[in-house]
C-alpha cells in the first residue's frame, strides 16, 4: 500500500507535544504535510522560536513517520509566537504577551533579569520590546548601552531604540541624567501610561517585557489596569528575607489576575576560581518557594562576574556569547518562560482586565 499523506497525518497525530500534552496536529502545529513517492516533507511551526524542546519534537516526527512507513522524511520546523486564543482588544493590539517582571523588594536583580530575559527571547527570533517601567530607578540607560541618548520622536510619539536585537523604551533617556524622580502616586501612573501606551509607537511584538518598580505598589496596579496581562515573573534571592516579600509580589499579581508565569532565583550561589560552589544566601529557596505556592519555577542565576560586568558596560548579548555557564542558565530560563507563555495562551481564554 503506497504511503499516503492521509497516513503521514494519522501518525502525525500520535506526535505528542512534551509540554502541551497535546497531538501537534490538533495543536495546528503541523502547517504543510507533502508526500511523494514514498517521501514526505513536513513543516512544523513551533508556539514560540525559544522552544525549549524543539529537537525532541523533530526525533518524536521522524519517528512516528518512519514508523508508518516513510522511507525518507525532510522535517523542517519553523516558529510563530502565539498570543491569548481571544485577540485582545486594548491598548496594545500589535503585541501578543505582555510579561511583567516583578519583585517584593529592590537588590535582587530584577531590572537585570527583565534585560536578559528580552535579549535571550529575541536571541532565538522573537520579536521582543522591553519597557523600563522602573520608573524611580531606571537602570536601563546603563544596561543596554543608552545612557545619555535621546529617542526619536515621530509627531507625539516616541521611537523605541532598537539595541541587543531589542525594541526598548526606558524613562531614563527622556529625563536630566541623576535627576531623582519625586512622584506622588497620581503622577507616576500618569507617567506610565504614557510611556507605557499613550506616547510610544511599539512594533508589532511577540513579547513585551516591562520591567516594574520594586514592591506592590502603584506602577503594578496601573499595569494590571491597563490591559491583560499574558503573566508575570518574579525575582528572587535565596534567603528568607527575600522571600518573604516575594510571597507579596505573587498575592499581589494573583489579586490582579495577573497569571504567575514563574519565579526566578537570582545570586542563587558563587562559583570560586577552584570550581567549589559556595551557597551565600542559602541556595534552592525560591525553588522551594515556588512548589509551596503552586507555581512554576523558571530556573536560577547563579553569581557570574561576568554577568555584573556585562551589565555595567551596557552589553546583554555578551551573557549569551560569552562564558558557556552564564549562558546555559539565562538560555534555560529564557526557553522555560516561552514555554509557560505558550503553555499559558493554550490552557486560557483571552485574561479579563481586572480594576480594582
Amino acid at each position: 500500500m503506497p504511503f499516503t499523506r492521509e497516513k503521514a497525518l494519522d501518525a502525525l497525530r500520535r506526535v505528542i507535544d512534551p509540554e502541551l500534552h497535546r497531538d501537534i496536529v490538533a495543536l495546528n502545529m503541523v502547517k504543510e504535510v507533502r508526500v511523494d513517492d514514498g517521501r514526505v516533507f513536513v513543516n512544523v511551526e513551533l508556539t514560540t522560536p525559544a522552544c525549549p524542546l524543539k529537537e525532541t519534537i523533530r526525533r518524536d516526527v521522524e519517528n512516528a513517520l518512519r514508523a508508518a512507513g516513510a522511507a525518507d522524511v525532510q522535517i523542517e520546523l519553523s516558529a510563530q509566537t502565539r498570543g491569548p486564543a481571544q485577540p485582545r482588544g486594548d491598548l496594545l493590539p500589535q503585541v501578543r504577551n505582555v510579561i511583567a517582571v516583578g519583585a517584593g523588594k529592590g537588590g535582587v536583580g530584577k531590572s537585570t533579569v527583565a534585560v536578559n530575559l528580552a535579549v535571550g527571547l529575541a536571541h532565538h527570533g522573537a520579536a521582543v520590546g522591553l519597557m523600563d517601567g522602573d520608573i524611580y530607578g531606571p537602570s536601563m540607560p546603563t544596561m543596554l548601552g543608552i545612557k545619555g541618548m535621546v529617542p526619536r520622536v515621530e509627531g507625539s510619539r516616541i521611537i523605541p531604540f532598537f539595541v541587543h536585537g531589542i525594541h526598548a523604551v526606558t524613562i531614563g533617556c527622556l529625563v536630566e541624567e541623576d535627576k531623582p524622580l519625586i512622584w506622588r502616586g497620581p503622577m507616576a501612573h500618569s507617567a506610565f501610561k504614557q510611556l507605557f501606551a499613550d506616547n510610544t509607537k511599539w512594533p508589532e511584538l511577540d513579547y513585551l517585557i516591562v520591567d516594574l518598580p520594586p514592591g506592590t505598589g502603584d506602577v503594578p496596579l496601573t499595569l494590571c489596569q491597563l490591559l491583560p496581562l499574558t503573566g508575570a515573573v518574579v525575582v528572587a534571592t535565596p534567603q528568607q528575607v527575600a522571600l518573604d516579600d516575594a510571597i507579596r509580589a505573587v498575592r499581589m499579581f494573583q489579586q490582579l489576575n495577573a497569571p504567575v508565569l514563574g519565579i526566578i532565583e537570582n545570586m542563587s550561589y558563587f562559583v570560586a576560581p577552584d570550581g567549589t560552589e559556595h551557597d551565600i544566601f542559602g541556595r534552592g529557596g525560591a525553588q522551594k518557594l515556588a512548589q509551596e505556592l503552586g507555581v512554576p519555577y523558571l530556573g536560577d542565576i547563579p553569581m557570574f562576574p561576568e554577568l555584573r560586568a556585562n551589565s555595567d558596560a551596557g552589553k546583554p548579548l555578551a551573557n549569551f556569547e560569552g562564558s558557556p555557564k552564564l549562558a546555559e542558565s539565562l538560555q534555560r530560563i529564557v526557553q522555560n518562560l516561552a514555554a509557560q507563555v505558550s503553555l499559558r495562551n493554550l490552557q486560557a481564554k483571552a485574561p479579563e482586565l481586572n480594576v480594582l
